[in-house]
């Protein structure tokens, strides 16, 4: 029986735990018994061939094919990242729900609605990347368009309510010209705009990639949980149980991570014990290590997957370290499209091979600076086999973690700019919960008010998410 994968498109990720119970009625009418999200902040699911009139059946508003990715994409946004990671301070996550709801048409570009300031969502992986600007309700827009040149910058600033009018004009103008001055004429003859000159060169400074598991502060009053499950296979009874209780505790949306987890946001303070409770009933580890987060890996590769363990086992008995960095793996293409700080890139077979069996061999290559917004590739080790990769991965982070004091060189550089506003400072971090305190901030939970140092915290100060003394809080620059 033929069996292909269908995506169901969640714009920006954000669903509500009404559409997901959806999502698995229709999993369960497919004798379903997981479901798998995309990179895209989608939903996948295998559907065999005879189970086809299932899906208008249960979920027709959101049905794509796979086969179809080249005709529609689903859009990619950080409102996940929103009130929970570093932020533009005018973009509330309120913006991103209202400029999902702008686009009344299926993109058949990759079109990416991003905050520099945070990097769990990529910011350059699009087609189309709106990029928020220091001016309230204005975004930089790069274009990685089909048949142009590598990226390129738009040449004004776009205003908020115009994005989904100018997506839906590149997308309809671009084939007709080779050049972003021609096609940005025409965009401005289609779109009734509210433009803005570009004072400044967009700049995103670098930030080691963040922890997203486990339960978190998120305010004063509020927490966040990220939830992942390794092989990316959720488990449609436990996500239907979920979904139960985020509608019992006034938990209105779940956002899908392009790293194949999830995130909920907004839960109440005096619900944070149930929710505790209700997933160790269930067995559910929220605590993964830092070394099994950081992967991005192709949906149902079951080869990648165990390449993974394998990669992962070897640095867990190494006791080594690769918090910050990300890890990817890709069979080598033409036009690759990456957006992890080191990669994992599988060579094609000789075609003299033929039936013969044949060792596999990879290449190992990392971004410049270990940022991947800089989008430039450095080759570090080409045609090596599986058992030189932990070896070659962990001398790898070892030069990323050598190079972070070098301020001046590790300045990640977008696109086509020069200056990234890179600022650091120091802060100090809790060992087990990754908890940061921040003296600019404070904690006011703890009545500690922004501007008192780190040493002039009392003796019996605790971490205010697992509560661990002073003592377990070490250095780090942010």
């Amino acid at each position: 029986m033929v069996e292909t994968l269908k995506r169901i498109f969640i714009k920006g990720g954000v669903i509500s735990p009404n559409e997901l119970k959806q999502v698995i009625q229709l999993a369960k009418a497919l004798n379903l018994k997981t479901i798998s999200f995309g990179s895209r902040q989608d939903i996948l699911l295998p559907v065999q061939q005879n189970q086809e009139h299932l899906l208008k059946t249960y979920f027709p508003q959101f049905k794509q094919d796979i086969e179809e990715s080249l005709k529609f994409q689903n859009i990619v946004s950080s409102y996940v990242c929103a009130d929970v990671f570093p932020q533009t301070s005018w973009l509330s996550a309120t913006t991103y729900l209202y400029l999902h709801e702008e686009f009344k048409y299926n993109p058949s570009l990759k079109i990416n609605i991003v905050d520099p300031q945070q990097n769990l969502v990529p910011i350059y992986n699009g087609q189309l990347n709106f990029i928020a600007s220091k001016n309230e309700d204005y975004w930089y827009l790069n274009l990685n368009l089909p048949g142009w040149d590598k990226h390129t910058s738009y040449p004004v600033l776009v205003y908020t309510w115009n994005i989904s009018k100018v997506a839906k004009a590149v997308e309809e103008e671009y084939q007709n010209f080779d050049n972003i001055q021609d096609l940005y004429n025409r965009v401005n003859e289609l779109v009734d705009s509210n433009n803005k000159v570009i004072s400044e060169p967009l700049s995103i400074p670098f930030r080691p990639f963040p922890y997203y598991e486990g339960m978190n502060k998120m305010g004063i009053n509020q927490y966040w949980l990220g939830l992942y499950w390794r092989n990316n296979k959720y488990d449609i009874q436990f996500l239907e149980e979920f979904c139960d209780f985020c509608m019992d505790y006034k938990i209105s949306r779940i956002c899908i991570t392009p790293w194949k987890s999830f995130i909920v946001k907004g839960i109440e303070k005096e619900y944070k014990f149930m929710l505790e409770k209700f997933l160790g009933q269930r067995g559910i580890n929220v605590r993964h290590s830092s070394l099994e987060l950081n992967w991005h890996l192709p949906v149902n590769d079951s080869e990648a997957l165990k390449l993974k363990r394998f990669i992962v086992k070897s640095f867990d008995q190494n006791d080594i370290s690769t918090y910050g960095l990300t890890i990817g793996y890709h069979e080598r293409s033409e036009s690759p499209r990456y957006f992890t700080s080191m990669i994992i890139e599988k060579n094609p077979s000789p075609k003299i091979a033929n039936e013969f069996e044949t060792i596999n061999s990879y290449n190992v290559l990392y971004c410049k600076n270990f940022d991947p917004n800089t989008g430039e590739y450095i080759q570090y080790a080409q045609n090596v086999e599986e058992i030189e990769l932990p070896g070659l991965l962990m001398k790898l982070s070892q030069l990323y973690f050598d190079q972070l004091d070098t301020s001046a060189e590790n300045v990640a550089k977008p696109k086509e700019n020069k200056d990234t506003g890179l600022s650091k400072h120091q802060i100090h971090q809790c060992k087990n919960c990754m908890t940061v305190y921040d003296e600019t901030i404070g904690d006011e939970e703890a009545n500690i008010k922004a501007g008192t140092s780190f040493n002039e915290l009392p003796a019996d100060y605790v971490c205010s998410l697992c509560e661990a003394p002073k003592k377990e809080f070490i250095e780090a620059m942010l």
